[in-house]
């Protein structure tokens, strides 16, 4: 990660993607750090794809995990939720 809200990946085909990063957090239970990013591709709904991962934070890497577990997507995905009920009550305050 390069500390600066964004990083890069190279796919299995050498094609390069920037990746902004939404939010990272500390899981005391599993002892693993997530990081939730997007790429900002939409789709045919029209969401926003967001995805998540466990990462190496204070190394150079840029090497991400796959989330093993049910509960562990479940905590991010109430994450999500929260920021998005934040998102919207910002949004509707702003157009008041």
């Amino acid at each position: 990660m390069d500390g600066k809200n964004q990083f890069k990946l190279k796919d299995d085909y050498g094609n390069e993607t920037v990746y902004d990063v939404l939010f990272t957090f500390d899981n005391e239970e599993t002892n693993k750090s997530y990081i939730a990013y997007t790429d900002n591709s939409v789709d045919e709904k029209g969401n926003v794809q967001v995805y998540a991962s466990v990462y190496y934070p204070g190394t150079d890497s840029t090497r991400l995990d796959p989330i093993e577990t049910d509960k562990e997507w479940q905590v991010i995905e109430k994450i999500l939720e929260t920021i998005q009920e934040e998102v919207q009550k910002q949004t509707n305050n702003n157009e008041e």
